[in-house]
């Protein structure tokens, strides 16, 4: 298999314009109810969310999953109900405190795609560890925004221009575990992937 070979490539071929419409709107439709789900996590809850992001770029492709998560992100910006229960609906969300964790989304998804076509997501390794450092760079705009970017577009909220200290508490320590496993159980189903398609 090439190294720019995905594991939606390898399963489907060379997808028509149909079909990668349908994919777009089945990869949004994966992330909203990921979004909602919350599962117990210590030290808290986690949404699923980043989990499904992570899959479809591995899956689709960088083009393909940065095309899905802009798709999403209009969805949300359209007032559907698919971001976390804790975001605010509508245009609004892009305003909050996790702004710069949306706009992150769509690199998550490209970077995530990236790896799968350069063929750095392929064996478990190799994808948990793509998986952890893609995460980890999504702190960089998710912080970004609410610590300077906000105060900078005027917005003012207790969230918006604050010091380190303050994202690391409330924004990113209590997520990390969540972001750990997250990227492992991305690794096991897009090596699973693999594995099953290497059986037929």
């Amino acid at each position: 298999m090439g190294r720019d070979m995905t594991l939606l490539s390898a399963t489907l071929g060379q997808e028509g314009l149909l079909r990668k419409v349908l994919l777009v709107l089945g990869g949004t439709l994966i992330i909203a109810l990921a979004a909602r789900t919350s599962v117990p996590m210590f030290p808290v809850p986690m949404t699923l969310q980043t989990l499904a992001i992570l899959g479809v770029g591995f899956a689709f492709g960088s083009r393909l999953g940065a095309i899905t998560l802009l798709a999403y992100l209009a969805e949300g910006a359209a007032g559907l109900p698919v971001f976390s229960p804790t975001t605010a609906l509508g245009a609004a969300a892009f305003f909050g405190p996790t702004g710069g964790f949306l706009i992150g989304f769509v690199g998550m998804a490209w970077a995530a795609g990236w790896a799968a076509e350069r063929g750095i997501a392929r064996g478990f390794v190799g994808t948990a560890l793509a998986a952890i450092v893609i995460s980890a760079l999504l702190y960089v705009p998710g912080i970004a925004w609410p610590m300077s970017l906000a105060s900078i577009a005027g917005v003012e909220a207790g969230w918006a221009g604050q010091g380190l200290g303050f994202y690391w508490t409330h924004f990113m320590s209590a997520f990390l575990i969540g972001d750990v496993v997250k990227a492992v159980l991305a690794a096991l189903i897009v090596t699973g992937g693999w594995a099953a398609l290497s059986r037929r």
